[in-house]
C-alpha cells in the first residue's frame, strides 16, 4: 500500500472519530429551532372525586387547629460554667379549647426547658407546661392567644372504632410543617413499651404515615373528629414503615381535664403493694397467672374490702395471700396489665376483683381510691 493511501485512510479515520464525538456529545446537533413553538393546550380535568373533596375539606377545616412545637434544653459549658439553651427537637400538637390549652405527647417536651408553639398563621408563642402524664404520654401546654384564636379540634370517640376505618394524620414530620397523611385503623388495643420501662396501653395502630415530628399531632376520623394522638412508630430505620400508634381519644378526654385542673393525673388505685419482677417469679413458682398482693395498705379500699396480703412463714418463706386473677371479668396476667385494667375507671368507681385465696376463687367488690 502506498504512503499516500495510508495518509488518506488516517485522515478519514480522524474525520470519522470527530464526527462520532460530536454526535455522542450533542445528540441533537442536527435539530433546528422552531420559532412558532407554543405551550400545549391544557386538558380539562373535571370535578374532583368525592373522596378527594372530603379529604381536602378535612385538612382545610383542621389545619388551623394543629400547631408546630419546637423545644430547647438548658446546658452548661463545663469549662466556662456558662448556661445557655440549645435546640432539642420538634413535634406537633393541637388546640384543645378556647383557653389556649395545647395537647401534645409527653415525650415531645420531656427534658426541655422551654417550648415554642407556632400556629398555622405564622404566629409564635412561648408555651407554659400545665401538666403531664408520662404513663399516657400526654402533656398539656398553654399559650396566650389574645385574638384570632384557632378553633379546637372536634372530639370524637375511640371505643367504637373498627379496623378498616379511614384515618387522617396531620403533623410536622421531619420539621415539614402541616403535612397530611391518610390510612386506615390497622388494629386496636395495642400495648407499646417505652424506653424508660413503662407500657402505654390501648393504642390505636394505623398505617397512615407517621414519622419523627408527627408526635403529638391529631389522628382524625372521616368526620374530622379527634380519635387519637399520634405518638410513635415501629420502624427499624426510624422512618414510617406502615405501623404507627396513637393514644386513643377516650384516654385523652379522661386524662386531660385532670392535667388542666390539677397539673397531674391521679390514677385510680386499690391500695395494695405489688412488684412486677417479684410477681413474675412468684406466679411462675405457683403455676398461676395473676398479680400477687404483697401488702394491703392500712385504711385503704383494699383493706376495707378485706383483701389479704402475703405473709412470712415460720421458715422465712413468702406465703401468698390473695392473687388477683381478673378485674370485672377481664383477666389480669401481670402488674402492668392490672394497672391498665384499673386505668379504664375513675376514682370512686367500684370494680369486682376475682381472687385466688388458697385453693378457692372468690369475687370481691372494691371502690377505687386515689393513687400515689
Amino acid at each position: 500500500m502506498s504512503l499516500r493511501r495510508i495518509v488518506s485512510l488516517l485522515w478519514l479515520a480522524v474525520v470519522l472519530l470527530l464526527l462520532l464525538v460530536l454526535w455522542r456529545g450533542t445528540p441533537f446537533w442536527l435539530g433546528a429551532p422552531s420559532p412558532d413553538a407554543k405551550p400545549r393546550p391544557v386538558t380539562a380535568r373535571g370535578d374532583l372525586a368525592a373522596d378527594e373533596k372530603a379529604t381536602i375539606e378535612i385538612f382545610e377545616k383542621s389545619r388551623d387547629s394543629v400547631v408546630f412545637i419546637s423545644t430547647r434544653a438548658t446546658v452548661m459549658d463545663l469549662y466556662t460554667r456558662n448556661v445557655f439553651t440549645v435546640p432539642r427537637g420538634t413535634g406537633s400538637g393541637f388546640i384543645w379549647d378556647d383557653k389556649g390549652h395545647v395537647i401534645t405527647n409527653f415525650h415531645v417536651i420531656e427534658g426541655a426547658s422551654e417550648a415554642t408553639v407556632r400556629l398555622a398563621d405564622g404566629r409564635s408563642f412561648r408555651a407554659a407546661l400545665v401538666g403531664a402524664s408520662p404513663p399516657h404520654d400526654i402533656a398539656v401546654l398553654r399559650i396566650g392567644v389574645a385574638f384570632k384564636r384557632p378553633p379546637p379540634v372536634p372530639i370524637g370517640t375511640s371505643h367504637d372504632l373498627k379496623v378498616g376505618q379511614k384515618v387522617f394524620a396531620i403533623g410536622n414530620p421531619f420539621g415539614l410543617d402541616w403535612t397530611l397523611t391518610t390510612g386506615i385503623v390497622s388494629a386496636l388495643d395495642r400495648a407499646l413499651p417505652t424506653e424508660d420501662g413503662r407500657t402505654i396501653d390501648h393504642l390505636i395502630q394505623t398505617d397512615a404515615a407517621i414519622n419523627p415530628g408527627n408526635s403529638g399531632g391529631p389522628l382524625l376520623d372521616s368526620a374530622g373528629r379527634l380519635i387519637g394522638i399520634n405518638t410513635a412508630i415501629y420502624s427499624p430505620s426510624g422512618a414510617s414503615a406502615g405501623i404507627g400508634f396513637a393514644v386513643p381519644v377516650d384516654t385523652v378526654n379522661r386524662v386531660v381535664p385532670h392535667l388542666i385542673a390539677k397539673g397531674r393525673y391521679i390514677r385510680p388505685a386499690l391500695g395494695i403493694e405489688v412488684d412486677e419482677m417479684l410477681n413474675a417469679r412468684l406466679t411462675r413458682l405457683l403455676g398461676v397467672e395473676g398479680v400477687v398482693i404483697l401488702r394491703v395498705l392500712p385504711d385503704s379500699s383494699a383493706a376495707q374490702a378485706g383483701l389479704k396480703g402475703a405473709t412470712l412463714g415460720p421458715d422465712g418463706s413468702l406465703v401468698p395471700g390473695d392473687i388477683i386473677l381478673a378485674v370485672n371479668s377481664r383477666p389480669v396476667r401481670s402488674v402492668a396489665e392490672l394497672f391498665s385494667r384499673l386505668d379504664d375507671f375513675q376514682v370512686g368507681d367500684q370494680v369486682t376483683l376475682r381472687l385466688l385465696r388458697g385453693s378457692r376463687q372468690l369475687e370481691v367488690a372494691v371502690t377505687l381510691m386515689p393513687g400515689a
